[in-house]
């Protein structure tokens, strides 16, 4: 009875993982568009011919999954309310980018055809070529994503006692949307693409929920 009195506790306490049921729609979806490869709109702006390969951005944009990794977690087992928030700006900017996508097959020709330099950072970048395909690339799911973090982690209440945290975020989110372009896996088109995204979405999600709360708190006192 104890271990079902837990069993219970435990899904009651942690009821908001239905959202991570998203994966269910995203990635059969997004592996349908990996495999189609069909491209109808090369993706360049003239900004991207002066924009060198820099291999050594495959740091920051490897460490991308991890730090969504990590940020999700965090608010997954500390604040729901924080978690629903950042579920509810990753989804909707991530269901956006499939419909886009499917509509407007785009992709790009950035990519270097040899290397200028040979060492486990241009290894690195070989091998994230080898899986992860030129297409479907507007807007960049790794500069969107990346921003949905910094803004959790901005308004998170508890991580704003720990400057340090916050600060060392905002300095690996930035990294992370310059690696994109270094590495030529975007255009610089994709991350404006991504940032005005994030501007449409960013008020529904944080700036008017949190107009609400204030003018709920005002009520109550």
């Amino acid at each position: 009875m104890k271990a079902i009195s837990k069993m219970k506790s435990l899904i009651l306490k942690y009821r908001h993982a239905w959202v991570l049921l998203y994966g269910l729609i995203y990635m059969p979806w997004f592996c349908y568009l990996e495999k189609r490869q069909t491209v109808h709109y090369l993706i360049h702006s003239p900004l991207d011919d002066y924009i060198p390969f820099v291999e050594y951005f495959i740091i920051p944009y490897l460490l991308w999954f991890v730090f969504l990794a990590v940020t999700g977690a965090y608010f997954f087992f500390t604040n729901r309310r924080d978690f629903y928030r950042l579920a509810a700006f990753l989804c909707s900017g991530m269901t956006i980018f499939l419909i886009v996508c499917t509509i407007f097959p785009n992709g790009l020709n950035l990519r270097p055809v040899t290397f200028p330099r040979e060492n486990i950072f241009t290894d690195l970048v070989r091998m994230i070529y080898s899986v992860d395909t030129p297409t479907n690339v507007l807007p960049s799911i790794h500069v969107y994503n990346s921003i949905g973090a910094m803004a959790a982690i901005a308004h998170s209440t508890s991580l704003k006692k720990h400057r340090g945290v916050q600060i060392s975020s905002y300095v690996l989110g930035i990294l992370i949307i310059f690696s994109t372009v270094f590495l030529k896996q975007h255009s610089i088109t994709d991350v404006i693409a991504a940032l005005a995204m994030a501007c449409m979405i960013y008020p529904f999600v944080y700036a008017t929920q949190e107009k609400k709360e204030t003018k709920l708190s005002q009520q109550l006192i």
